[in-house]
């Protein structure tokens, strides 16, 4: 027993480990770029830099939360510290929003009107950026846990996009065809946009409390019910806390002869059905036929 929650312990410390790492190559890199993207006077280095920095206070804030939401439940926070991780992707999402329309401000009258960049520069950052990001992605992708997996597809998105930027600044070194450098920019503006718009909806059904997208409330309806002894179930609640620990609340009606005993088995009985359902925490309340709904 002893054993097998030393090796939890350790699993956790590697995956903060893991983000801790991969927070200060992005941290320093984006350092770089923001440098970079002046010095070589362009933009799509620019937006980038503005991802890597979304990416950089995800990564931190992942870390920082993976820390604060082992807190253990107490009086102030009854269900534990799991919904602050909902407040780091508030603060990343506004961040990445308005560093996008600012990138996309710049960029759009320098298609119009195209600056020279520095093209030598730009293949030098984005190799860089290349070993950064996929040094990066190495420590997470290994990773088991949702943050890691998350974190993960961001970094492996940064490498995408800087393979875009060397192939562009390669072009523009032979061809001077500069419109490329705010096309890029426009392009990874929109794609961080999408994005974030799409991580956004997920945040607002967290906050308000809606049914978690991967959870079907009939087919949970449906597994009470078929279980012996259960009559009918209602006044059924299903959310979730930070989009991985979901919690469901039901009235479960059984016959009026059922004793207090058979009553807990049952219970027992529904709370394992439901871990199976991705169900982290269930409270069921029990009536018997013919009584009175206790539901306000």
């Amino acid at each position: 027993m002893g054993h097998h929650h030393h090796h939890n312990h350790s699993h956790a410390s590697s995956e903060g480990s893991n983000l801790g790492l991969a927070f200060v190559i992005n941290l320093v890199f984006t350092i770089i770029e923001v440098i970079g993207g002046f010095y070589t006077n362009s933009l799509a280095i620019l937006s980038d830099a503005v991802h890597d920095l979304g990416d950089s206070l995800a990564l931190g804030m992942a870390w920082y939360f993976q820390k604060v939401s082992k807190r253990p439940a107490d009086y102030e926070f009854t269900y534990g510290y799991k919904r602050w991780s909902v407040i780091g992707a508030i603060i990343n999402s506004v961040v990445l929003i308005l560093g996008s329309i600012f990138i996309l401000q710049a960029a759009i009258p320098r298609i119009l009107a195209p600056q020279p960049t520095w093209t030598s520069g730009m293949m030098i950052l984005a190799v860089l950026g290349i070993v950064f990001n996929g040094l990066a992605y190495s420590k997470t992708h290994a990773g088991h846990s949702h943050n890691e997996q998350v974190v993960s597809l961001h970094l492996l998105e940064d490498l995408l996009g800087w393979v875009a930027v060397l192939i562009g600044s390669i072009i523009m070194y032979f061809t001077e065809w500069y419109w490329i450098d705010p096309l890029l920019s426009i392009g990874i503006s929109l794609f961080i946009l999408y994005n974030v718009i799409k991580s956004v909806k997920s945040t607002v059904n967290i906050i308000l409390q809606g049914t978690p997208e991967d959870l079907d409330i009939s087919s949970l309806e449906s597994t009470i019910k078929s279980i012996n002894g259960v009559e009918d179930v209602h006044d059924i609640h299903v959310w979730t806390m930070d989009g991985e620990h979901n919690v469901l609340t039901a009235h479960v009606v059984v016959p009026a002869s059922m004793t207090l005993e058979n009553a807990n088995i049952l219970k027992k009985e529904i709370h394992h059905e439901m871990k199976h359902s991705k169900i982290s925490h269930c409270t069921i309340e029990i009536e018997r036929v013919g009584e009175e709904c206790g539901q306000l």
